[in-house]
C-alpha cells in the first residue's frame, strides 16, 4: 500500500497548526477547613498544560501540579493558577478566604521542622507573656540551648542569638518574672510547654522565668513512680494524666513546681529529633538549633 505523502504532510501541518493555536484554561478547586494553620489541598482541573505555577498570594509558591498549602494568618488571599502550554501562558485566580484559630496557637519554626503549639487559657499570665515575645520577634535567631534526652529541650535566652560556641547561656531574659500558674489539669507529659525559673533557695515563690521555656520530652512512668510523687506533694493524678505519663511519657516530678502553660499539637517528630542530637558540655547541641516562633491569628 502506497503512502499519500502529500496528505500525510498536510495531515501534520494541521495537527501542528492545532497545537500551537491551543491554549491552556487553567482553574482549580480547593478542600479542608479553612482554618489557620490547618493544610488547604488544591486540586488543578487545569484540561491541559505542560508546567504550572501557583502563587498563594501569601508570598509563597509552587509548582507542583497539586500542592497542599498552609496559611499561617487569617484573611482573605488572591490564589494564582498560571498554566503554561507551549509558548502560551494563562492564570486563573480565586479568593480563599482564612479564618483565625479559636485556640491560641504558635508556630515554633526550627531546621528540623515545626512544632505546633497550643497555649492554655487557664494560664493567662503566661500565655499573655509568651504572645507578646513572639509577637516582637524576641525567640527568633535564638537557640534551644539545652536539650537533655528523656528529658527536655530548653530556649528563649536572649542572650543565645549568634552565641559563639562553647558560651555560656541559661541566664538571659527580660528583667521581669513571671507569677506561677499551677493547674491541676495541666502536667508535664510529653510535649508540655513550660516555664524555665531559678531555683526554689533564691526563688521560693517558684516565680517563672520572663522569657526562657522548656518542652517536655521525657520517658515512660510507672505508677509506682507516679504514686510517690502523689504522696510528696500532696495530690492526685487522674486517669486519664496517669495514663498519658505511662504511655506518652514526660517528666511527673517537676509538676506543681514549675508552671505548664501549653502543649504541643503537631511535630512531635521535630521534638524527638532536636531531642537526640548531639550535645556538648553544658548540654548544648553541637549543631545550633535555632528557633522562630510566629502566632497564628
Amino acid at each position: 500500500m502506497k503512502i499519500n505523502t502529500g496528505l500525510l504532510l498536510l495531515g501534520l501541518l494541521v495537527l501542528s497548526a492545532m497545537q500551537s493555536c491551543a491554549v491552556p484554561k487553567p482553574s482549580f478547586t480547593f478542600s479542608g477547613k479553612q482554618v489557620a494553620p490547618l493544610p488547604l489541598s488544591f486540586t488543578n482541573t487545569t484540561p491541559k498544560a505542560e508546567s504550572y505555577k501557583w502563587d498563594f498570594g501569601d508570598g509563597m509558591t509552587s509548582t507542583e501540579a497539586s500542592p497542599s498549602h498552609r496559611f499561617f494568618a487569617s484573611g482573605k488571599y488572591p490564589v494564582t493558577l498560571s498554566a503554561t502550554l507551549g509558548k502560551k501562558t494563562k492564570t486563573y485566580k480565586d479568593i480563599v478566604e482564612i479564618k483565625a484559630p479559636q485556640k491560641c496557637l504558635v508556630m515554633i519554626e526550627t531546621d528540623q521542622g515545626e512544632m505546633l503549639i497550643q497555649l492554655s487559657d487557664a494560664t493567662p499570665q503566661h500565655r499573655d507573656n509568651f504572645l507578646k515575645l513572639a509577637e516582637e520577634g524576641y525567640f527568633d535567631g535564638t537557640l534551644f540551648h539545652r536539650v537533655i534526652k528523656d528529658f527536655m529541650i530548653q530556649g528563649g535566652d536572649p542572650n543565645s542569638k549568634n552565641a559563639a560556641p562553647g558560651q555560656q547561656l541559661g541566664m538571659g531574659g527580660p528583667s521581669y518574672t513571671v507569677p506561677a500558674e499551677f493547674v491541676d489539669s495541666l502536667v508535664h507529659i510529653k510535649g508540655a510547654l513550660a516555664a524555665a525559673r531559678q531555683g526554689d533557695q533564691v526563688n521560693p515563690q517558684k516565680r517563672s522565668s520572663g522569657s526562657q521555656f522548656y518542652i517536655v520530652h521525657g520517658r515512660a512512668v510507672t505508677d509506682a513512680a507516679l504514686n510517690q510523687i502523689e504522696a510528696q506533694k500532696g495530690f492526685r493524678y487522674s486517669t486519664a494524666q496517669r495514663e498519658a505519663y505511662k504511655t506518652q511519657g514526660g517528666v511527673p516530678f517537676l509538676d506543681r513546681d514549675y508552671t505548664v502553660f501549653g502543649h504541643l499539637i503537631e511535630g512531635f517528630e521535630v521534638l524527638n529529633k532536636i531531642a537526640e542530637t548531639a550535645t556538648a558540655r553544658g548540654d548544648r547541641p553541637i549543631t545550633d538549633q535555632k528557633m522562630k516562633i510566629r502566632v497564628i491569628k
